[in-house]
């Protein structure tokens, strides 16, 4: 076989490809305007990040940025976490995004359950108002899955004030062992999953990257 006969199988084979690429993505794009044409429906969605992995709360507060950078209007209840620093509430204060804090930290920390529980209420009581004013477009109740877990705040309460809340209000929960009923309900749940965390191999959390 020639150069020449050689170069041109190389160029055929190359156009084939090429040919082949072009038309599976032609069959994605089909696929993928189809489903833009089929999505028509408008409503406030209810979001659920949950699993054992880190960056669920990151997510969370991704969202408001999000939303705040579209001009909508949020705010944050924060349940757990609350004692330390928070590179989030740091910015979007800043931002005019309300936020209605726990402040207790960790129960393993407080060791004081008629304290947390007491703590919850109060928090959840400020959340059950965001969830009823048609001015706030996104609340972001993060890591409402403890307290659930903890029987802190009972789950009917938490489901009605979901189901009664503005018809266009956006709410993403956070946290581990999301209840069922939670699931049930949300629009979209992602679920983040462990692989590696610096801090199993003795890395402490280190400030702008995990608070």
């Amino acid at each position: 076989m020639t150069d020449n006969n050689v170069t041109n199988e190389n160029t055929n084979n190359d156009e084939i490809r090429q040919q082949r690429h072009k038309q599976r993505q032609q069959k994605l794009q089909q696929q993928v305007q189809q489903g833009i044409a089929k999505a028509t429906a408008e409503k406030g969605l209810l979001l659920v990040i949950t699993g054992n992995g880190k960056g669920k709360s990151t997510s969370g507060f991704g969202t408001v940025a999000r939303a705040v950078g579209h001009g909508l209007t949020a705010a944050v209840v924060q349940f757990i976490k609350g004692s330390w620093e928070c590179g989030e509430r740091n910015l979007l204060e800043q931002h005019q995004v309300e936020f209605a804090v726990m402040a207790t930290g960790f129960t393993w920390d407080t060791q004081d359950k008629a304290a947390d529980i007491a703590a919850a209420e109060k928090v959840w009581a400020r959340a059950e108002q965001m969830l009823a004013d048609p001015a706030i477009d996104l609340v972001l109740l993060d890591e409402l899955t403890y307290m659930v877990s903890y029987h802190y705040i009972e789950l009917e309460r938490i489901v009605r004030a979901l189901q009664n809340r503005p018809p266009a209000q956006h709410v993403v929960i956070t946290g581990r062992a999301c209840h069922r009923t939670l699931i049930d309900m949300a629009d979209t749940v992602s679920e983040v999953q462990v692989v590696k965390h610096a801090f199993d191999n003795g890395i402490k959390a280190q400030r702008g990257i995990d608070w």
